[in-house]
């Protein structure tokens, strides 16, 4: 698959069935996330997690592969800023972010990896599971492009999926085992869609030796956590009745206080960087 067929099969795919509306309200997209009520408090909290890092106020943030900004805490981001630049190859996408934002909203269609704007122009960035739609030979172009239109003393946040993290690859025999013992063995051909990996469309994950070493002579990363428990792991062993609310609430506090470490090992990182000069 070539490059610009890469990007045409993602564009298509948002604008076609990831950004459709369902019966229900949210996006087709939203399926790949752990909508239950028992879920909620540790989903919006481990979103928030974004604000920790950005500069609280500004003019420009840049929203790189904003999607239709489908969740409430995702316009938190931008609270402090004068506008919100929504840069994305889908149509559907910025059309939908415009709803939801309205004049704070500035959208673009553009290519993450080949942004048209100037050196240090944004105040703040933010890029939400986006780099993972880019052939891997473009995540290091991506970051690039995100550093040069950062501002001086910036920073940005970009939040993606690990592709094989270390403690969801402990669980993943447990998993394995019960869908033997459930009777929901995959047939032979037959895709998995119960976790982060089924997106409809093309994903290439990295993980944080390859990203450390992608970028190292570009300039300096921190990795932190923003959520550490994948969607797969929520929907096999979270449960309302089994005290889900209340293992999720501690799964929260080990992630607060070792958020390196789940940010290298867990589900979904954060990686933090600041433009110095």
């Amino acid at each position: 698959m070539t490059e610009n067929n890469t990007k045409q099969q993602v564009r298509e795919f948002y604008d076609q069935i990831g950004w459709s509306q369902e019966d229900d309200g949210n996006y087709q997209n939203a399926r790949y996330e752990d909508l239950r009520p028992v879920s909620r408090e540790y989903i919006h909290k481990t979103r928030l997690r974004v604000n920790q890092h950005l500069l609280p106020s500004g003019k420009y943030l840049l929203d790189a592969g904003s999607g239709p900004v489908q969740y409430p805490e995702y316009l938190t981001y931008s609270e402090g800023y004068d506008y919100r630049v929504c840069a994305d190859i889908s149509i559907t996408a910025l059309q939908e972010a415009k709803k939801r934002l309205g004049d704070h909203g500035l959208c673009i269609v553009a290519d993450v990896a080949n942004l048209p704007f100037a050196p240090n122009a944004f105040d703040g960035i933010v890029s939400m599971h986006t780099i993972h739609h880019l052939p891997m030979d473009e995540h290091r172009a991506a970051y690039k492009e995100l550093y040069r239109v950062l501002g001086i003393e910036k920073k940005a946040v970009v939040v993606n999926g690990w592709g094989d993290p270390f403690l969801m690859k402990l669980v993943e025999p447990v998993i394995q085992l019960g869908r033997v013992l459930t009777g929901r063995s995959l047939k032979r051909g037959q895709k998995d869609i119960s976790g982060d990996d089924a997106t409809g469309t093309f994903v290439r994950k990295m993980n944080a030796r390859w990203l450390k070493n992608e970028l190292k002579d570009l300039f300096p990363i921190q990795i932190y956590v923003w959520r550490g428990l994948s969607t797969r792991f929520l929907r096999w062993f979270i449960r309302p009745q089994r005290g889900g609310k209340k293992l999720l609430q501690l799964a929260f506090w080990f992630e607060d206080r070792a958020p390196r470490f789940f940010g290298e090992n867990g589900q979904y990182p954060m990686i933090v960087f600041k433009k110095d000069q």
